[in-house]
């Protein structure tokens, strides 16, 4: 028989999700930064429509907004962090990039290789995956 209740606190697990973000966005920001230079790249910038975008690189007039997600597989990040990237780059008064990067930390497969391509083709969204593992 399958347990049917149990006690959690929300608060402890919105807690460690936060402390994960925290370490993936630190992480990726160092390796952006050793790439493209210091300067190029910030963390938690304003969107322009009020809200913080995790980590944007601008370089020749162009930018990339990239956003963390610490859920489990590369489907649900890109499940989560779509939404947001959309509202970051076209919600009217924002700063449309040039790229859309979804951060996760586990490696994309084929199927999610398949569906970016496809909302690429399909709507021309310049979307993209990238794995950061610490």
């Amino acid at each position: 028989k399958k347990v049917t209740t149990a006690k959690a606190t929300l608060t402890e697990k919105e807690l460690d999700l936060d402390l994960r973000h925290n370490l993936l966005q630190e992480a990726l920001y160092h390796r952006l930064a050793s790439k493209y230079g210091n300067e190029t790249v910030r963390t938690e910038q304003p969107s322009g429509v009020g809200t913080q975008i995790d980590v944007v690189v601008k370089m020749k007039g162009e930018y990339w907004f990239y956003e963390i997600k610490t859920a489990l597989t590369p489907r649900a990040c890109l499940r989560e962090a779509i939404g947001q990237l959309l509202e970051y780059g076209y919600w009217p008064g924002a700063q449309e990039p040039n790229r859309f990067i979804v951060v996760g930390e586990s490696l994309i497969d084929e199927d999610g290789q398949e569906y970016i391509l496809r909302l690429r083709k399909q709507f021309s969204l310049p979307i993209e995956y990238e794995a950061i593992v610490i």
